[in-house]
């Protein structure tokens, strides 16, 4: 099973190319879905076709199956139950009634209950490859991040180790509570592990990757490698760059106020694809602006002709491990160095701490917390150094925690 995720600046096109890779994936006789989990859906106006949240086979198109995922009706539906059990154990736990009504209205549960949603599609159903219209960068970013950030909360209110608080309850409530705090941990446990598997798919090589659309435009263009070096502290891999709507190639040809106009602004783009080919080894495709916009199956097959031409829609470039450790030596003179394998731009700020067996690390705003590999826990941190490849820190053993 593949997942390809397709993101971008809003309307870079992402979603006609995200239509397109299907399409061609169910040509080349596999079975794939695509689906959108953009609030703003037009992932049905880009295959002509009326979409429901049901994955349905796209008529014409043997293959190739399409839905857009309400959200919202995810929301109204399963999340009102989990919401109650989330309400059982506040009130159970002391808090205010008012204070738990508050608390269990959770921001960004709409988006994660859709990713939620396309890791049980692709669990489930019988397609090898499932491509994901996703929205707008920003967006995202903050959706790929829930999954993480929601199971920490989980695990600070609803402890792994329940049993504990139960006996806790047990202790200073009757019977009639402990039934609902045992039906109030059956359901949140069942979240628990699909929050587990859904951080799992997003985070395996093998299975997932993301591919950014952009238009050779220099603000676009810095979005994306701010992007490229936010995914990348997250653990997910990017396998390809596609520059969309890129102006065709006049050369000498073509004269006259409008052939001007076109020459100087492909050379401008040419300069914006050069610097990008420059600062990240990810490889880029082009798409060639076209004169009419394609909508539905056929004309969406001769986009993907231009973008994969005879090769492989699946392939992508293989991405180095978020970590690495190098290094060694005999006892107190053993020296380490840990690579973080990301794509930093001259502008990023980055700021690197250490809390007990974790390196917190910050880029731009963004916060990541790497598990310190065994062999540093006992070490010190020395100096450190940031480049285009990634940061470098340095460690040497600590006398005070090595003997020990």
């Amino acid at each position: 099973m593949r997942v390809l995720l397709f993101t971008g600046k809003g309307g870079v096109g992402k979603t006609t190319l995200a239509a397109a890779t299907a399409a061609r994936l169910a040509a080349g006789g596999h079975k794939a879905l695509v689906v959108s989990t953009d609030p703003a859906h037009s992932l049905g106006d880009a295959l002509g076709a009326p979409l429901t949240s049901a994955p349905a086979e796209v008529e014409g198109a043997n293959g190739l199956y399409a839905a857009q995922i309400d959200a919202r009706g995810l929301v109204d539906g399963a999340w009102q139950e989990l919401r109650g059990h989330l309400h059982t154990v506040l009130a159970g736990a002391g808090v205010d009634e008012l204070d738990a009504e508050e608390l269990t209205v959770l921001p960004g549960v709409e988006e994660l209950l859709a990713l939620a949603e396309v890791e049980r599609a692709a669990r489930l159903g019988p397609w090898e490859t499932v491509v994901v219209d996703c929205g707008p960068t920003a967006e995202t970013l903050r959706l790929l991040a829930l999954p993480e950030a929601f199971a920490g909360y989980l695990e600070r209110l609803f402890p792994t180790h329940r049993r504990v608080v139960r006996g806790l309850l047990a202790g200073v409530a009757g019977s009639a509570t402990v039934e609902k705090w045992d039906a109030a941990a059956e359901a949140l446990g069942r979240l628990a592990v699909r929050l587990e598997a859904l951080r799992d798919l997003l985070v395996s090589p093998e299975h997932t990757s993301v591919r950014l659309v952009l238009t050779p435009e220099r603000v676009v263009a810095a979005e994306t490698r701010r992007t490229l070096t936010a995914l990348a502290l997250q653990g997910i891999r990017v396998d390809g760059l596609i520059a969309n709507r890129v102006l065709p190639d006049l050369g000498a040809g073509g004269r006259g106020a409008a052939a001007q106009w076109l020459r100087t602004r492909r050379g401008e783009q040419d300069a914006v694809l050069a610097e990008l080919h420059e600062a990240t080894d990810v490889p880029v495709r082009i798409v060639e602006h076209r004169a009419a916009e394609p909508v539905g199956v056929p004309a969406l097959l001769e986009l993907a002709a231009e973008l994969y031409g005879e090769g492989d829609p699946l392939a992508g470039a293989d991405r180095p491990p978020l970590v690495s450790v190098s290094g060694g030596g005999r006892g107190l003179e053993a020296r380490y160095e840990l690579h973080l394998a990301l794509p930093l731009l001259a502008e990023s700020s980055v700021d690197l701490a250490r809390v007990d067996d974790d390196l917190v690390v910050t880029v731009d705003g963004r916060r990541k917390l790497v598990a310190l590999p065994a062999v540093l826990r006992r070490c010190e941190v020395t100096g450190a150094a940031a480049g285009t490849e990634g940061l470098t820190v340095r460690f040497r053993p600590d006398p005070r925690l090595w003997m020990r």
